[in-house]
């Protein structure tokens, strides 16, 4: 059955995706080489696609019945630190040779300035035979989607669009148009890829300026909590962000001194960037440090101590783990002899280093039997008054616990 849209790759980009289309009317089919792995949409949320007739399929040939297709494919950031673009290549191969002439072909995956152009475009264009601008539309639009998110959806977030012509922007336009009440032309293709990159790294750098904040106040007994509160009342030039454990999420921070020589711009990295990495992945190590003083401080060592974390999900109420600085501060916390239970509503099963880490089904009874209960996530369901009365020790990496109830980061 022909349909109007394909989402390609249903991870925590392209399911939410399907399912705002499905919600417009749109009639969409998934298409994943591999199985779903958002864990943002409930299973209820997905049986109601299906009934609304959504449909996944493996089958790539569906990409040949479509009026738009939007590549949703995931990347990540390798062991050398650049972004690995092979799902990215392989959305396109199994689109390209099917890709029929007036598709609007739309990228949304995280990319570095140049990827639609340099790499998606040639692999669409060989594989069809048929040239970008002229026979189909090719355009890039960030996704700007914020899981768990009550506020702000797919209908009420502006959406960015850039396309390889104007005419590849009008109809990529067009197309978000059906979904969202604003959508935003930029100029071209890498002017839209450049507005992830800033978001992106605009939180990043947001983040480290609050961890290098957070260390110095508790160096000062400064409650920076408070100091936090008091500053986001200012109406103009703050916006107010929070420090924690590490920083989580599948957005993760480019500094082109990891881009590909063509796309980097010798002598004017990102500095600030690369040093915001940098500050953000030494605060699992911070934790770690914090943890064993507190312990000390309290007649007790990190070799033998229980040690319960709470949440280990990188963002309340959800259960994705992408990037959560839980595995990291567990893994350190094994290193020091330390043993290691944990809780989170969401995850009934966790491993780190390949075990399985002992889950609490009792919280307050875990909590009051550990020596050292440190908060990693806080989700809706926990209440921290009680766990502070439970606990014999308690450290709020996330500063949600009432004032001098707990320990906080």
């Amino acid at each position: 059955m022909p349909a109007d849209l394909a989402v390609i790759g249903l991870g925590h980009l392209g399911l939410p995706l399907a399912q705002a289309a499905v919600a417009a009317g749109i009639e969409t089919v998934g298409y994943d080489s591999g199985p779903v792995t958002d864990s943002t949409l409930t299973a209820a949320e997905i049986r109601r696609m299906s009934a609304a007739g959504f449909r996944v399929t493996t089958n790539p040939a569906e990409l040949g019945r479509v009026r738009t297709a939007v590549i949703c494919a995931p990347t990540q950031l390798g062991a050398d630190r650049a972004l690995d673009l092979s799902a990215v290549g392989e959305a396109g191969h199994a689109l390209a040779a099917r890709l029929r002439p007036h598709t609007t072909v739309i990228l949304e995956s995280a990319v570095h300035p140049g990827v639609t152009e340099d790499h998606l475009r040639p692999i669409l264009e060989e594989g069809s035979g048929l040239r970008a601008g002229r026979d189909f539309h090719l355009a890039y639009s960030p996704s700007r989607l914020d899981p768990g998110n009550r506020t702000h959806g797919v209908s009420n977030t502006p959406k960015v669009i850039g396309g390889l012509t104007p005419a590849c922007t009008e109809s990529a336009h067009a197309f978000y148009a059906r979904l969202t009440e604003k959508v935003v032309r930029a100029r071209g293709l890498r002017e839209a890829e450049t507005v992830q990159l800033l978001e992106t790294n605009y939180r990043h750098v947001n983040i480290a300026l609050m961890n290098e904040m957070a260390v110095l106040c508790h160096d000062l007994g400064v409650d920076l909590w408070d100091v936090i509160r008091c500053a986001e009342t200012k109406p103009y030039g703050f916006q107010a962000f929070r420090p924690g454990p590490g920083v989580g999420g599948h957005g993760v921070p480019l500094d082109p001194n990891y881009l590909p020589h063509t796309t980097r711009t010798p002598g004017h990295p990102l500095r600030m960037v690369g040093l915001a990495q940098e500050i953000n992945n030494r605060m699992p190590q911070y934790v770690i440090q914090r943890s064993a003083t507190l312990l000390n401080e309290h007649g007790k060592s990190a070799r033998g101590a229980r040690v319960l974390l709470l949440g280990v999900t990188y963002k309340p109420d959800l259960a994705d783990q992408e990037g959560s600085p839980a595995r990291e501060i567990a893994s350190r916390l094994l290193d020091l002899g330390a043993s290691v239970s944990y809780h989170d509503p969401f995850i009934a099963g966790w491993r780190v280093r390949d075990l399985p880490v002992p889950r609490a089904e009792s919280l307050y009874e875990a909590a009051a039997n550990a020596d050292l209960t440190i908060l990693l996530q806080h989700h809706r369901t926990y209440d921290l008054q009680g766990l502070a009365v439970k606990a014999q020790l308690l450290l709020d990496t996330r500063g949600a616990s009432p004032a001098g109830a707990a320990h906080r980061l």
